[in-house]
């Protein structure tokens, strides 16, 4: 054989074998996992939103909301207790916002704005000052500002139109921080690693990439949920480049075999390591239409004999599915195999649920069925 095709065959042996071999999903550790202790604060608060073109409560529905009033003008100097207020132009609303793990006092952060009464809508209205607390009690930022909603609504005498939900709605930078969560993560000598999805393969994987990157044991994988990692002595940067630095290291993270299955919706999402053992599946349904309909007979014009009558007319059609056919799978078949197989059955989302809980039953489906919904 001539040097240049033998050289040929080889390049050509080599881009096959690299072709056949199977792709690997690779994702950084950041995508993975989180830092414990990094981590949004929850904030609520209750205040009142002013300003609404009579779509506010009803204060004798909402008896909440006049009290509410009432101490708020007291706060500024007007006694209004023991008056009846007729005002619709005020809403009491629920205030909420996330405080970002390193939100700096002064810094300015996103709220949003839901109505609790009857109000029928918070369009133009202004949100008063609103103190937001934490899970401690303690206030870590005070909300203000113009609320902007995303939908509407608006009616006449006879009908009515309303899209998407005029009762909430948001305000950019409507809150400043006040208190920060004086989390010190340069102090820190090791930090441990919370995985979004637990799997102790993923773990452990996580945690040889780490130690291969860094050239030391720093990681352990603790539990399925879990990595520790230590600071090694003398590193450069500390703790903040020890996470900079590991967050672009790749894994193959791995997954369990799970069928999700939305009963609601029929949405169904299998993963790619289902497998099944051999198995027969036939589906078939009987399905009756009756329609009835009647027809009028009458007599002949001008006919003085007979009568105007009702006629039953009656159409039984009956599908008893004889054209599904029984399909076998075989042993070890993958999530493609499978998925072509119950499309052979002509079968829709509702019948492909119920089969696959049937397969999970006989034993011969290898993966957790997880029902939500």
């Amino acid at each position: 054989m001539p040097r240049s095709l033998a050289v040929r065959s080889i390049a050509a042996a080599v881009m096959l074998s690299l072709s056949a071999a199977p792709a690997l999903a690779y994702s950084r550790v950041k995508d993975l996992v989180d830092v414990q202790g990094i981590r949004d604060n929850m904030l609520v608060g209750y205040g009142l939103v002013v300003g609404l073109n009579g779509t506010g409560d009803s204060l004798k529905n909402s008896p909440f909301t006049q009290l509410s009033m009432q101490a708020m003008l007291e706060r500024l100097g007007v006694n209004a207790r023991g008056q009846q207020m007729q005002t619709k132009d005020t809403a009491a609303v629920m205030v909420t916002a996330n405080l970002h793990a390193f939100a700096a006092s002064g810094t300015r952060i996103d709220v949003s704005v839901s109505a609790m009464g009857d109000a029928k809508s918070l369009q133009g209205g202004t949100l008063l000052v609103t103190p937001l607390f934490g899970a401690d009690g303690q206030i870590y930022a005070l909300g203000q500002g113009p609320v902007a909603i995303g939908g509407f609504s608006a009616q006449g005498d006879a009908a009515s139109v309303t899209r998407g939900v005029p009762t909430a709605g948001r305000i950019s930078n409507g809150a400043i921080v006040e208190r920060e969560t004086n989390f010190q993560l340069a102090a820190q000598k090791s930090l441990k690693l919370s995985l979004r999805n637990p799997d102790i393969t993923t773990a452990t994987r996580i945690a040889a990439a780490v130690n291969a990157y860094l050239g030391n044991a720093v990681a352990v994988a603790t539990d399925p949920a879990s990595v520790q990692l230590a600071l090694p002595a003398n590193y450069n940067g500390g703790i903040v480049a020890l996470l900079n630095d590991i967050e672009q290291v790749k894994v193959d993270p791995d997954q369990p075999a799970r069928v999700i299955i939305d009963e609601q919706s029929g949405v169904i999402v299998m993963g790619a390591d289902v497998r099944i053992s051999t198995v027969a599946i036939a589906q078939g349904n009987l399905t009756i239409r009756v329609n009835e309909t009647p027809q009028v007979s009458q007599p002949a014009p001008f006919s003085n004999t007979g009568t105007t009558q009702t006629v039953p007319r009656t159409s039984i059609q009956i599908d008893d599915s004889h054209g599904n056919k029984m399909t076998v799978l075989q042993q070890g078949v993958a999530l493609q195999s499978l998925v072509d197989g119950l499309n052979a059955l002509g079968v829709g989302p509702r019948d492909i649920i119920s089969i696959l809980q049937a397969i999970k039953a006989a034993g011969a489906l290898q993966a957790d069925i997880q029902v939500i919904g």
